[in-house]
């Protein structure tokens, strides 16, 4: 369960609920603000090296007054060149404070997402696994030293 906040009262919000979604894509937003600080300073591109994880890259795709939209994913060598993976394509929105996944590749090669893809039946079930797809991969980034602030 989540829970949202509404006029100083707590209240579960149901998983794969609209309500869930939103207080899914807020959760997004604090944990991507987390990582990569300001989304509206971020330079064009970016890199974050672990020590315990792959490269994590940040490209921004399009910045907008309110909104701001970029691609997070690790580089794979394979044996076409460099496949970008999972290569989620997110959007922040800046007053709101929400940041949603918009979409995603087929099926994610990083083992630590591979358990999180569920193929969807409804639009809200796409959005749903997407979401908690970002959610999740954004704490494991977190959890092995990802980011993209200043020292």
């Amino acid at each position: 369960m989540f829970i949202e906040t509404v006029r100083h009262q707590i209240r579960l919000v149901k998983p794969r609920s609209f309500a869930g979604l939103m207080a899914l894509y807020e959760s997004n937003h604090a944990r991507l603000r987390q990582l990569l600080g300001d989304v509206t300073n971020l330079p064009l591109t970016s890199v974050s090296s672990s020590r315990t994880d792959m490269n994590l890259h940040v490209t921004r795709a399009e910045r907008c007054r309110y909104t701001t939209s970029l691609y997070m994913t690790y580089q794979f060598q394979s044996t076409d060149g460099i496949r970008q993976d999972p290569n989620l394509l997110l959007r922040v929105y800046h007053d709101a404070r929400l940041a949603e996944a918009l979409s995603c590749c087929e099926q994610p090669r990083h083992r630590a997402l591979q358990g999180l893809w569920l193929p969807a039946r409804t639009e809200l079930e796409r959005r749903w696994t997407l979401n908690v797809m970002l959610n999740k991969w954004l704490e494991y980034c977190l959890d092995n030293g990802h980011t993209f602030q200043p020292a």
